[in-house]
């Protein structure tokens, strides 16, 4: 091929995926098929197919005033949405917009934040939904097609590939775990949104970026994960999240050295939600978790996975070093309040 035609190929591209929205409405400005590649008309017909089931969710406080926005994707026809937890943490009121414009309030049915997943609900019937894949079997270098609102732009569509898999990210006293990296452009705004396969299934939901000047990276929690979450608004109507009333930070190498520590991993115990389960059952600020009913407490996700195991009112045993002593607690796991969400 020519390098004209080559020039010719990449606008085109770039034209008609970044423009989707306005097709998916109204048809026009399509180029003739014969100029596009099948990469090219696979990708726009899956930006046609979802974009209908991406929404922008906008957080607002007790005045009505916009406190955040973000994205989300329809998972039922009965007006179920997956988003992100901090995307509607803290809000007063919850305002969806769907592809077509129209505007409808929502009511939060809960989220996780060790997992950043949420769902809300609109009182809507017979909405397009987005089909859900299997985050379990992806692998590096496939196609990622990132869908979102970023920063009021509706349904922006970037394309890249999958670029890591089971990704940690630490910090602020929850560590999101297991996630897929991809170089589709993720940015604010995009966060709730879908990442999608080539076959046209979400196998994500868009979370976080990391980095700075020198570029970032994008972040997306799998759709497996979210499944869990999904089987509690079906069995009992909301999300149920496990809860100890602690945060925390993770131990390291570095850490360990610095403060002359005994071991080399866990978490040290930040803060005590007085009285929460943690509280009392006797942890103190300062406290380092090494351990919960046997399993070995390498990090903050190692021990919100096995928070997340348990059921509300299960009790679990817990190691935990003071003054460089182990000491042995009984920590009843209670639901996670909302405000605490």
């Amino acid at each position: 091929m020519h390098s004209a035609k080559r020039a010719v190929f990449g606008i085109l591209l770039f034209v008609m995926v970044s423009t989707t929205p306005c097709l998916a409405q109204s048809g026009e400005g399509r180029g003739p098929a014969t100029f596009l590649l099948p990469e090219e008309n696979r990708i726009i017909d899956i930006v046609k197919n979802i974009g209908p089931a991406v929404v922008a969710v906008t957080s607002l406080d007790k005045n009505g005033e916009e406190d955040g926005l973000g994205s989300g994707v329809i998972i039922s026809k009965e007006g179920e949405i997956l988003t992100n937890n901090h995307v509607i943490s803290g809000a007063a009121k919850l305002s969806v917009t769907l592809a077509d414009g129209k505007e409808v309030q929502a009511t939060s049915l809960g989220g996780d934040p060790g997992l950043d997943l949420a769902i809300i609900k609109i009182p809507l019937n017979n909405l397009p939904v987005a089909p859900l894949g299997d985050s379990d079997n992806l692998q590096v270098g496939q196609v990622a097609i990132a869908i979102g609102n970023p920063y009021g732009f509706e349904r922006t569509v970037t394309v890249g590939v999958v670029s890591a898999l089971s990704r940690t990210i630490p910090g602020g006293g929850l560590s999101l775990t297991n996630l897929i990296q991809t170089d589709a452009r993720i940015y604010p705004g995009n966060s709730g949104g879908p990442l999608v396969d080539s076959s046209g299934k979400v196998i994500g939901i868009n979370t976080v970026v990391v980095g700075g000047k020198a570029g970032t990276l994008g972040f997306a929690i799998p759709i497996n994960t979210a499944r869990s979450v999904l089987e509690e608004v079906k069995q009992k109507g909301r999300v149920v999240v496990g809860w100890i009333g602690i945060s925390f930070g993770d131990i390291t190498p570095e850490v360990a050295e610095e403060f002359d520590l005994p071991i080399k991993e866990g978490v040290i115990v930040a803060q005590v939600e007085k009285g929460g389960p943690a509280a009392l059952a006797g942890i103190r600020r300062g406290d380092i978790i090494i351990e919960v009913d046997g399993q070995k407490v390498t990090d903050g996700g190692s021990l919100q996975k096995i928070i997340r195991q348990k059921k509300i009112g299960d009790k679990v045993d817990v190691t935990a070093l003071r003054d460089n002593k182990p000491r042995n607690f009984v920590i009843t796991i209670r639901e996670m309040p909302i405000s605490a969400r």
